[in-house]
């Protein structure tokens, strides 16, 4: 099989389940918890390494920023046959209640973005798979980390978050915002969206785990809101949930 156009990847590496972080930099330290990890391939915002857990292999290939970017990967590793995606990643919290350094996993999202319009009617949900929220539960139990479940927001506009009043639609963005989180909306990112409807389509699983590094409305509130960039929590999450969904996909097999 040719290797794909984005990615540059093909079948060869037998890969079914994928970790899929936007940032690049992060995929070799997310590979450093795999056993037997190596270099695949760089190209454009997709870095692909390659490793082994419980016998599997597992495949890390970045993302890049937002929707575009991360359907593109989506499609891609889906043909060359990954079927299990776990997104690790950031985002900044919402709630009062949602500090940093706290872990978000995603149940569905708020499809505030572009990408999602071109796959299906708005009205579809982003919805995470819930084999992989319960095996993102029971890792982070097991771990002892603190975490929150529940919806995200998924924008396409970094500064139109964090800066609205200068934007020309600044009305529309503040009041949008102020109801994602009376709605009860966790924490805001910029993947999630794409990366569930996508794998919805192609009827694959998608999953999500977020590092939340600040929340704006606590600092509004005049509330601890310390920057937090460390994303090991999450990634340590991310592999113990694969270990998990992989145990348990051995064991549907075998009945």
């Amino acid at each position: 099989m040719e290797k794909q156009f984005h990615i540059n990847l093909n079948s060869s590496h037998g890969a079914k389940y994928a970790i899929v972080p936007g940032d690049p930099g992060r995929v070799e330290a997310i590979a450093s918890y795999l056993d037997k990890p190596r270099f695949l391939t760089s190209k454009r915002e997709y870095t692909s390494w390659i490793g082994q857990l419980s016998g599997q292999a597992v495949i890390v290939t970045s993302t890049g920023i937002g929707g575009p970017s991360a359907a593109i990967a989506i499609e891609e590793l889906y043909k060359i046959g990954v079927r299990t995606f776990l997104r690790v990643g950031t985002c900044g919290g919402m709630q009062l209640d949602v500090a940093s350094g706290d872990m978000v996993i995603a149940t569905g999202s708020i499809r505030s973005e572009g990408t999602t319009r071109e796959y299906m009617p708005i009205e579809f949900p982003a919805l995470a798979d819930f084999e992989i929220v319960q095996a993102l539960v029971q890792a982070a139990e097991n771990l002892g980390y603190r975490y929150h479940t529940g919806v995200v927001q998924s924008k396409d506009s970094f500064y139109g978050q964090h800066d609205p009043d200068r934007m020309p639609i600044g009305y529309e963005l503040v009041n949008r915002w102020d109801g994602w989180i009376k709605a009860g909306a966790l924490a805001s990112e910029m993947e999630s969206a794409a990366l569930f409807c996508v794998s919805s389509y192609l009827r694959a699983r998608a999953g999500c785990v977020l590092n939340v590094i600040w929340n704006q409305e606590r600092a509004k509130a005049n509330m601890k809101d310390p920057y937090h960039d460390d994303n090991t929590r999450a990634i340590t999450t991310a592999i113990e949930a694969i270990k998990i969904l992989i145990a348990r996909d051995r064991a549907k097999l075998e009945k």
